[in-house]
């Protein structure tokens, strides 16, 4: 199913712990890190997308999980050609996706990346949640680092944004590169 301008509806899946730290699933046979996104079916909201996709990926029902809020409008990445399958391209651009922040209110145990036949990830981690990119496959860095961005807030809503304490994507990949060159 895709829009008139060539994009698929999707949604993507930030997973936060008490500790605010985020999930990453590692895909399966690859050494790119992402977290659950998958498409939204045919007379399916976001939300319901969003429930079957974190069941189907890593096996959380919705008593597991508590919302915390989602992106206002959808994000969109463009698939370059080469990942582009033959009979789908000068049709398909790429995706545009609803990004939900939740908390995880079950336990790590509760986790299952066999939940069905098809699984996604065959490993899984928590990262603070400005854990630099460099695993993302590169077309979607910029759409990951727009979620982050904008459901922050939800996350760290004791800190006024701007001020000292505040987590940026720039403070982590600083700290990131300072503690490789000691």
């Amino acid at each position: 199913m895709l829009d008139r301008e060539g994009y698929r509806p999707n949604v993507g899946i930030i997973l936060t712990n008490h500790r605010n730290e985020v999930f990453w699933g590692k895909r399966i046979r690859e050494h790119s890190w992402q977290f659950p996104q998958g498409g939204i079916k045919k007379g399916e909201t976001p939300e319901q997308a969003m429930y079957r996709e974190l069941y189907e990926e890593i096996g959380l029902r919705p008593e597991h999980v508590r919302i915390l809020g989602r992106t206002r409008d959808w994000l969109r990445y463009e698939v370059p050609k080469q990942w582009v399958r033959r009979e789908w391209r000068g049709t398909y651009k790429g995706q545009k996706q609803i990004w939900f922040l939740l908390r995880l209110i079950g336990r790590d145990s509760d986790v299952c990346l066999r939940a069905t036949e098809k699984p996604e990830f065959d490993a899984w981690r928590w990262s603070n949640y400005w854990v630099p990119l460099d695993t993302v496959i590169e077309f979607k860095r910029r759409v990951y680092e727009q979620a982050l961005t904008e459901l922050a807030h939800l996350l760290f809503q004791h800190l006024p944004e701007g001020q000292a304490g505040w987590p940026t994507l720039e403070a982590a990949a600083s700290a990131e590169h300072e503690s490789h060159v000691r």
